[in-house]
Parts: structure tokens; sequence; C-alpha cells
């Protein structure tokens, strides 16, 4: 079994050149990642109690899966964690290689799927970030993610919920009518409920410590975290 879903891999592949471009395709992310990098950082800080500094995450490993061009990637390194970012497209870690080497960014990136990465040191934090939507099985992907983690670190799984909200909001909304996204970005039927999400976690060895919603306020163009995980939601979950 593998986690890659080829036509998933070839739809980003092809605008890949878009990844740094915050008027281009993955607008919706550029706009998305300060909410996110704020979490992620806040949440890891209170895990394993460090102190908010220049750097505060030094002392953290982090993989990033699903990197595309290193969006998150980035940031994680310069809040000064050690940052490792795998994605199935060889296109998309040419892009994040490039990029990150412009910035002069030490960042291990890895033409790999979590399957497929064979390192021996395991991980403090894992991300995965709007990406078990594309993936071809989510228990088989969620498994091979969690070995990759340590006992006691934390795994952060961003993804969308499969209501009708989300239906009409991501799909409908984002992609016909704003035309935020190219037409097929998301493919409903992938969705997963938090409920779903959980369950097959708790069966990986992941324990749910945290679930928010986060939303998007159309007015002043910003994303915010809220009690509503109707249609896009953050889950924080434990290794055990």
């Amino acid at each position: 079994m593998n986690s890659v879903n080829k036509k998933e891999i070839e739809k980003f592949s092809k605008i890949a050149e878009e990844w740094w471009d915050p008027n281009g395709k993955f607008k919706p992310l550029h706009n998305f990642n300060p909410i996110r990098i704020k979490y992620i950082k806040e949440n890891i800080l209170k895990h394993f109690k460090l102190k908010n500094s220049m750097k505060p995450l030094k002392s953290i490993n982090i993989l990033d899966i699903g990197c595309g061009g290193g969006l998150l990637s980035e940031p994680m390194k310069r809040l000064g964690a050690n940052v490792t970012g795998i994605d199935a497209s060889q296109k998309n870690i040419e892009i994040a290689k490039f990029h990150s080497k412009k910035n002069k960014l030490k960042i291990n990136y890895f033409c790999k799927s979590p399957e497929n990465l064979k390192i021996k040191k395991k991980f403090d934090v894992v991300l995965n970030m709007e990406i078990v939507e594309h993936v071809e099985n989510v228990n088989f992907f969620i498994n091979a993610s969690s070995k990759l983690l340590k006992t006691n670190g934390i795994m952060f799984i961003a993804t969308l919920n499969k209501t009708l909200k989300s239906y009409v909001f991501a799909i409908i909304g984002a992609e016909y009518v704003m035309k935020w996204l190219p037409i097929g970005t998301h493919d409903w039927e992938k969705f997963i409920s938090p409920k779903d999400l959980i369950e097959i976690s708790k069966k990986n060895k992941l324990i749910l410590n945290k679930l928010d919603g986060m939303k998007y306020n159309l007015i002043n163009d910003k994303w915010s975290v809220s009690s509503d995980t109707s249609v896009n939601y953050i889950t924080k979950f434990i290794k055990i």
C-alpha cells in the first residue's frame, strides 16, 4: 500500500511555480498561513513548556508532511526549529529547495511520502496540514505519519469537514464563485469529519488533545480560530 494519490500529485505539480506568489493560485494558503503558524507555535510552546523568545522552537524537530513549496516549513525554521519537509511531488520539492536556499534557510527537503521516509530519528512534531483530503488512504497515511512521531510528540492535522456547508463554501464558493482555487482542487468525497479522523488517529496511537475550527471573515479577508468546525478545522493529537 501507499498513501500517494497520483492524480492529486499531478494536479499540484502543474501549479508548483505559483507556491510563493501571494496573489497566485495559492493565495488562500498565504492568507491562511498567519493563523496556522500562530496556532502551531502557541501549542508547541505550551506542550513542551518552552519560553517565548526570538527563536522559541530551537530545540524542536519538526516534520512537515505534504510541505508543498515550503509555506509552513520556512516560518517554522525562522522560529528556530530543525525542519524536515517531505512531499510526493518532485516539482514541489524543487521549488521548496530553491526558495529556502535563496533565503539562506537550512531545511531538509525530500521527495517522499511518510511511508517511504527511512530515517532513524523520530520527530517532536509532525505537521499534516491540508493534506489528508488529498491522500489515497487516510488510515494508512496517518499510520505511517504516526510511526515518525516520538511518544508524547504532537501531530497537527488541519483539513475540511465533510458537511453540506463545506461543499458550499470550500468547493462551490472557493472554486466556482470566488475563483480562489482552481476548479477541481478539492473532492468533497475525500473530506473527513472530526469524528472519523479522531477514530482513525486513535487506532494509530494518537489521542485528541485539541480541536478547533478555522473561520474566514470575508469582510476583513482574515482567518481566525473558532468553535465552528463545520468547514475548516484543526486538531492537535498526542502520541501515546
